[in-house]
């Protein structure tokens, strides 16, 4: 009966589901992807072809068991597809949400390949993720049995949030220590609302600390506590913070007001929609309101970026990348959503310099074009001599990249051995770092990457620590 359900894909065409209309989108926060109607759901998820070989699955970090979900969703077996959902994903309505699923599962869809259109992955996983919610099937992940040993987890981010609760799960004491006033990190402060609306975040921290995980908030580590004082008190430690530097800028005037960063800019726009008082954000300096905006990348941060302007009410926004549209690393999802917002896409250019006194007033621009594929494949932007001209600007955000801190200098612990870009180094199956007893995951170690990568290393992570937790006290000081 049920894969009478199945193979539908023929018959029923690919819909995602209905977005608010542009003009109405731009006036909030809000997400901007209604909800699948329970029947859209599951026609939708009956298209799937249940392939022998399901590329969906096996392009997904986290190896979600994807096909089997979606027949569950077909034959209105909901709370069934939720819970294979969550045995493999800590955070299945977040990844919904923010996955580049065109990349990922739906980009390498079998019936996609062959030209019928990808399954609606990602519509379908939020869904039944947000029913499960209303329907109050997700529980805290209380353990069965408590254990006396615990686990400092440093980063409140999707890897260690994802690491909190497996090792919760298992009994482990498990203590989060994070530099914010919020947990969640770039989930909390990073993505704006309309991506991923922050009670969908905070439910989930509720429901760590229901478990009986402990946050340990406005802590650097560093100043507040020493790494060693933390590696003290528990019996392995985890670090998970993300990267955070922003990498800048140089040029003529590079060092004038109204040049921020991005990460600046979009943290005091998600604290406004908390209600947080934001002295720099009422100013104006990290706000679009009336300015004529320059946001420079293009990556999902400098998508972020412009559509977070175009809400706060800039008279003009433009992205400026070195690459054309195909070669740029942030989902073409995003872009269309960008251009109906009303975003200006100015490809194959790259900043030369700023104008102005005090205050920028403009970007000196410089014309690219593509040369020969550099070392990853991508064809390399080269200068067009003689074809500079001066782009207006108010607010220009610089969306870059990041890149980790010096943790070894910054911590006091220089045996904690990184690579020759700042990442940690570790075992990249167990994420046991050159240090006993200490393991890393996510950012820190990949670089800046994916949230879901984030989820999968804090996954495996836990494992490996409860496997070291597991060994006798003489080994594992070993």
């Amino acid at each position: 009966m049920a894969t009478q359900r199945m193979l539908q894909f023929v018959t029923k065409s690919k819909q995602m589901p209905s977005k608010r209309a542009a003009d109405e989108r731009r006036e909030d926060f809000a997400e901007i992807y209604r909800e699948f109607a329970a029947e859209k759901a599951e026609e939708q998820a009956s298209r799937c072809s249940q392939c022998g070989v399901p590329y969906c699955q096996t392009h997904c970090p986290l190896h979600n068991n994807i096909p089997d979900w979606l027949m569950l969703t077909a034959t209105g077996r909901l709370r069934e597809a939720y819970e294979l959902s969550q045995a493999t994903n800590t955070f299945p309505e977040i990844c919904g949400r923010i996955c580049p699923q065109d990349r990922l599962c739906e980009g390498n869809c079998v019936i996609e390949q062959s030209g019928h259109g990808t399954v609606t992955i990602g519509a379908v996983e939020k869904y039944i993720t947000d029913t499960a919610w209303e329907n109050g099937w997700v529980q805290p992940g209380k353990p069965m049995v408590e254990r006396d040993q615990s686990v400092a987890i440093i980063g409140a981010g999707p890897g260690g949030l994802a690491a909190a609760d497996n090792l919760r799960r298992a009994g482990v004491q498990v203590t989060v220590y994070d530099r914010y006033d919020r947990a969640g990190g770039l989930l909390t402060y990073g993505i704006p609302g309309f991506k991923l609306e922050k009670p969908v975040v905070m439910r989930r921290i509720e429901q760590l600390e229901a478990a009986g995980v402990q946050f340990v908030l406005n802590c650097t580590v560093g100043q507040d506590i020493s790494f060693d004082a933390i590696r003290g008190k528990h019996d392995a430690v985890l670090i998970a913070t993300g990267v955070y530097k922003s990498r800048d800028l140089e040029g003529p005037g590079a060092e004038l007001g109204g040049i921020v960063k991005a990460l600046d800019y979009l943290t005091a726009s998600n604290r406004k929609s908390f209600g947080d008082e934001v002295p720099n954000f009422d100013s104006g300096l990290l706000n679009a309101e009336g300015k004529r905006v320059v946001v420079i990348g293009g990556g999902d941060t400098a998508m972020d970026c412009v559509r977070t302007a175009v809400r706060q009410g800039a008279t003009s926004v433009k992205l400026l990348y070195r690459r054309d549209r195909d070669n740029m690393p942030g989902s073409q999802r995003e872009v269309q959503n960008a251009e109906e917002e009303g975003v200006d896409f100015v490809w194959l250019t790259a900043p030369a310099g700023f104008e102005g006194e005090d205050s920028a007033s403009g970007v000196v621009v410089q014309k690219m074009r593509l040369g020969t594929p550099d070392a990853s494949g991508r064809r390399s932007p080269e200068l067009i001599e003689g074809a500079d001209y001066l782009e207006p600007a108010d607010l220009v955000i610089k969306a870059l990249g990041f890149e980790p801190e010096a943790l070894p200098t910054l911590w006091g612990v220089p045996e904690l051995t990184v690579t020759r870009w700042g990442t940690i180094r570790c075992d990249h199956a167990t994420h046991a770092t050159s240090l006993p007893g200490v393991y890393a995951v996510g950012d820190i170690v990949r670089g800046a990457s994916l949230v879901v990568w984030a989820i999968r290393d804090g996954r495996e992570a836990a494992e490996s620590i409860l496997s070291y937790l597991a060994q006798p006290a003489s080994v594992a000081a070993e």
